[in-house]
């Protein structure tokens, strides 16, 4: 819109700041989704073919005392009206109780997440430490015996079960060598040794200076985070021999090898420093997903995460845990792309 200054000139008035409406549009947009994925929640709960009141009365209450737990979990209620009170317990972070243990899910979550977390956080930095490198490599070298091998290893990370992967490497590694420690988080002894601040074995027993407890810990997560790691390192390494492919192709590569710059200059200071926000996106979808989707590692581990916590609760017909660990995996993706976001805009110039 332009406005005449106080010369008679007309001059166009300031454009509305685009970082105010990219956070608002950010906002909106993290609103709706949260709103869809509780609604979704919500049907799936109801869509269900389980009776919650069956669950907690059981089969031989009777019929007035159904009738009383059936009005006071507001199932008597239309749709819209338990969707609302189901919308507003999930912003206190109240889930319901759980079937299984009588406990707050919220509560349980707490418990049971920061092992995922510990997991997770281990096989995503596993799959960038070997991930991007092996990728950049492979594609300076396309073609080459490097390239082919790079491929074949992001293949099998792709096709191989990963039940099947953690079975073998149990067997291998745990039972026949004895490289490693067995399913579990610790041995029997060390359970209980350090006090829990933040729920991950390695930085609690790092923070007490306990380092027996600290190398029991580790000699039983390495191997499933080596395994999550693995897959993370497929897709990584994949995704990133194809973005320095690109960048290498192009005409800014060509000329900067043409005025000398030497081949390391070339690669790392140029190339890849355009892949980085890429990269990000990349690393944090795969975190995402190592985080959601742990649960047969965490099942043939033992590993007592999120993961093995929904699974449970999903065959003991306890919704409310089933329904309180999917929002909170919904919240992790949400999050994890809010912070993709924000670090593309720091990395980025032209999103500015």
């Amino acid at each position: 819109m332009a406005v005449t200054d106080t010369n008679g000139e007309r001059r166009r008035r300031a454009p509305f700041p685009r970082w105010i409406k990219g956070t608002v549009l950010t906002l909106g947009s993290i609103a709706v989704t949260m709103l869809g994925l509780l609604f979704i929640t919500f049907i799936i709960g109801r869509v269900m073919p389980i009776d919650p009141v069956l669950a907690i009365v059981g089969e031989r209450a009777s019929q007035s005392t159904y009738d009383a737990v059936y009005e006071q979990l507001g199932l008597d209620k239309p749709l819209i009206v338990q969707f609302l009170y189901y919308l507003w317990d999930v912003v206190r972070g109240d889930f319901g109780m759980s079937l299984l243990n009588a406990r707050p899910v919220s509560e349980d979550i707490a418990r049971v997440f920061p092992a995922t977390m510990e997991l997770a956080t281990l096989g995503v930095f596993i799959g960038i430490v070997l991930g991007v490198p092996l990728g950049v490599i492979a594609a300076v070298n396309r073609g080459s015996w490097i390239d082919q091998i790079a491929r074949v290893v992001a293949l099998v990370g792709y096709s191989m079960p990963i039940f099947w992967l953690g079975l073998m490497g149990l067997l291998v590694f745990y039972g026949i060598l004895g490289w490693v420690g067995g399913p579990g988080r610790l041995d029997i002894f060390y359970q209980d040794i350090v006090p829990s601040r933040t729920g991950m074995i390695l930085v609690d027993s790092a923070i007490a200076g306990d380092w027996s407890v600290f190398w029991n810990g580790f000699s039983h997560i390495v191997l499933p985070a080596s395994l999550l790691g693995y897959y993370s390192l497929a897709y990584i390494s994949r995704m990133t021999r194809s973005f320095m492919l690109e960048q290498l192709s192009a005409e800014y590569v060509t000329t900067a090898r043409v005025k000398g710059m030497s081949e390391r200059a070339v690669i790392w200071g140029h190339a890849f420093k355009n892949i980085r926000v890429q990269l990000i996106t990349v690393i944090a979808l795969s975190y995402a997903n190592l985080l959601e989707g742990s649960v047969l590692t965490e099942i043939i581990f033992s590993w007592p995460g999120i993961g093995s916590y929904i699974t449970t609760a999903l065959l003991s017909a306890d919704m409310n845990a089933v329904l309180g660990g999917t929002v909170v995996v919904g919240l992790i993706f949400i999050c994890l792309n809010i912070l993709s976001d924000l670090l593309y805009r720091i990395f980025d110039p032209r999103s500015k």
